[in-house]
């Protein structure tokens, strides 16, 4: 009984006194629908996850290093640059290509740390400065 007066109401046309007493017309009913469903396909586009995200290869310690390695050579060959353009003094380029050079330094020594690790690890775990023969002599 009351489905039949709610389909009456939202047949009439709207007036403004129909809207002055809260009765809302099909269309701003459509419209208000078209929003939500806007928003919810809106909300899970922003905040969906899937399952397998494709993060990429996982970085190591050595990776993270030769990447390092290279943008200090690079840092180093653009400082070279702009002090030959004349845009630094020769005091700036001093102290910023010894920074570079000391960091370079680093990078490599932990570079070379780290290769001489899997040597070890690839021919057996070995002490440093233990022959061969397990130390017999």
């Amino acid at each position: 009984m009351y489905a039949f007066g709610a389909l009456a109401v939202l047949a009439m046309p709207v007036t403004p006194a129909r809207l002055a007493v809260g009765v809302i017309g099909q269309e701003t009913v459509l419209v208000l629908f078209g929003c939500a469903l806007f928003a919810a396909a809106l909300f899970v586009y922003v905040f969906y996850q899937p399952d397998q995200l494709n993060a990429g290869e996982e970085k190591t310690r050595h990776m993270y290093l030769l990447e390092r390695k290279e943008a200090t050579y690079e840092n180093l060959r653009d400082l070279s640059f702009e002090y030959k353009a004349g845009k630094l003094s020769e005091k700036d380029y001093a102290v910023q290509r010894a920074a570079l050079e000391d960091e370079a330094a680093t990078i490599l020594a932990e570079l070379e740390s780290i290769e001489k690790a899997r040597v070890v690890v690839r021919h057996g775990t070995r002490r440093a400065g233990m022959p061969p023969s397990g130390g017999r002599a």
